[in-house]
């Protein structure tokens, strides 16, 4: 627990496990942790690690990984160090995932599934919208926002393009397709942000700022929600800044880190 008076102290003593989640491989084991504007926490899960998901979990409704949860951590349900919120997606919901097509439960916990590794999302702190960017394989890195019960697609497609190492191209019209996409001669590793909301920089107001680790460079994504359709997508830097990850503070401004120990914040430079 962490003091309501100073945010810098905390009472280890006070650690509870929330939930445990086994983890196949050493990779995409988790990329995020954030709280909803309804409370609720939600978790990113990548699909357990090695390549093409080779446990097919980004699919399968019956194990946590390859998706993103939504828990609450203000109550507990019997058994368990956390309640699931009554309208969660997959509630009372069977998938066939056992032997021979065996209808087995889906985790209740599921709030979209279909991801590979997402590293970093957060809600926009005006619209409530949940963006993350999920890192992709071998030719493309996406970003979405995330839909209640939404299927992202992953290992069916690689951003919005199929992949599917059976070679099994069924059309698949649940699929939602990340609102942008970029190919790794850009870049190979994304880095997921936030939508600006602060006054230091006017110019970046209510746009997604994220960046990709591997080429160090940073943009700012202009989405327009109600068209669906991205705006422009502005380049902000030709340094070479691995972005590890991205924060914002009460009044907005936006800050992020690299591996090498130093904290930016974004600023106008008029």
């Amino acid at each position: 627990r962490v003091s309501k008076d100073n945010p810098a102290v905390a009472d280890p003593a006070s650690e509870e496990e929330i939930i445990r989640i086994p983890q196949p491989f050493w990779n995409h084991n988790g990329g995020t942790i954030a709280f909803g504007p309804d409370g609720y926490l939600y978790i990113a899960l990548g699909d357990g690690g090695s390549g093409n998901d080779p446990m097919g979990n980004g699919q399968n409704l019956t194990t946590l990984l390859g998706s993103i949860l939504r828990i609450d951590v203000d109550h507990k349900d019997a058994g368990l160090n956390y309640a699931i919120p009554k309208d969660n997606p997959f509630i009372g919901r069977e998938v066939p995932a056992g032997p021979r097509g065996k209808m087995l439960p889906a985790r209740a916990e599921i709030y979209a599934y279909g991801v590979r590794n997402i590293w970093r999302m957060s809600f926009d702190s005006a619209s409530g919208l949940l963006w993350a960017a999920d890192v992709g394989q071998n030719l493309w890195e996406e970003i979405n926002i995330i839909q209640k019960g939404g299927n992202y697609g992953w290992n069916v497609r690689e951003g919005k393009h199929w992949f599917r190492p059976d070679g099994n191209d069924a059309p698949r019209p649940e699929l939602i397709d990340p609102v942008f996409e970029y190919a790794h001669d850009i870049g190979k590793s994304i880095t997921g942000g936030t939508v600006y909301r602060g006054t230091a920089v006017p110019e970046l107001v209510g746009r997604y700022l994220y960046a990709d680790y591997v080429t160090g460079r940073l943009w700012a994504l202009d989405y327009d929600v109600t068209a669906a359709k991205v705006k422009a997508n502005y380049s902000l830097t030709g340094e070479n800044l691995p972005v590890m990850s991205f924060g914002s503070d009460e009044k907005g401004e936006v800050y992020f880190t690299t591996p090498f120990g130093s904290l930016y914040r974004f600023k106008s430079d008029k």
